[in-house]
């Protein structure tokens, strides 16, 4: 089985995007395309000149993050769909080991392990995450805190249609709202304790300069989906 996955990377000014399309092209997975959707940039567009043969170029307004991925999730014809921010890395084998994972287990929903990294690629000696040992860990996991980064999923593009794309009026905080929305609709997402995407850690980042904005996303989400979550972890994983 070789299904298509599309790596979406969304861009808006960012001057590390050319390391990310270089890593989406050097996956040793072959049926990938790349589908790089620049949302509004005035700045690093140049960055992309070099591949202009290997991807699959979107231009829209700015609109934010979550509309940069719904464009490319709509246009993707990949049976599966990965997500890449501009800043970070995939490890070449990213694909390939997260789609074998996948398939083994029959399952439509993955994510993965990380590594921070600092402006020039070095790594920064963070442990990332914790060892999930069943998908029940991952549900309890939620009702503390986001237990996904959104750029080590791989997810079926089945699912965004049948259970909605990310809320465009999340501007920081779109990919925790979709994963907490999934988990109480009954979708599993499984977890790979590998290492697989180097998350870059940088002072133009969103995490590091819209805090407060995130923090206020952050509580609306919680009021909102803990008490579902909850009811639906007594009704089912008990």
């Amino acid at each position: 089985m070789n299904p298509k996955v599309s790596i979406i990377i969304p861009f808006y000014n960012c001057p590390y995007v050319d390391q990310a399309i270089e890593s989406a092209i050097n996956q040793t997975y072959s049926n990938i395309e790349i589908i790089v959707v620049d949302d509004g940039s005035t700045k690093f567009k140049e960055k992309l000149v070099p591949f202009q043969e290997e991807i699959v170029y979107i231009r829209k307004e700015n609109g934010g993050t979550a509309t940069a991925l719904n464009e490319g999730i709509r246009l993707a014809t990949g049976e599966y769909i990965a997500w890449l921010s501009a800043d970070d890395y995939f490890l070449p084998d990213k694909v390939a080991k997260q789609i074998s994972f996948m398939i083994k287990e029959k399952v439509e929903a993955s994510f993965t392990n990380y590594n921070y990294i600092d402006e020039a690629n070095q790594p920064i000696d963070h442990w990332a995450q914790p060892v999930f040992s069943n998908n029940e860990d991952v549900y309890r996991a939620f009702l503390n805190y986001n237990a996904i980064n959104g750029c080590t999923v791989m997810i079926k593009k089945e699912i965004f249609e049948q259970a909605g794309y990310f809320n465009p009026n999340l501007r920081y905080t779109q990919d925790y709202e979709m994963w907490v929305r999934l988990l109480i609709k009954g979708y599993k997402i499984y977890y790979l304790d590998e290492e697989l995407t180097k998350f870059r850690i940088h002072k133009e980042s969103g995490t590091y300069k819209h805090q407060l904005a995130m923090q206020q996303e952050i509580s609306i989400i919680e009021s909102e989906y803990r008490p579902l979550l909850k009811e639906y972890i007594t009704r089912n994983l008990q």
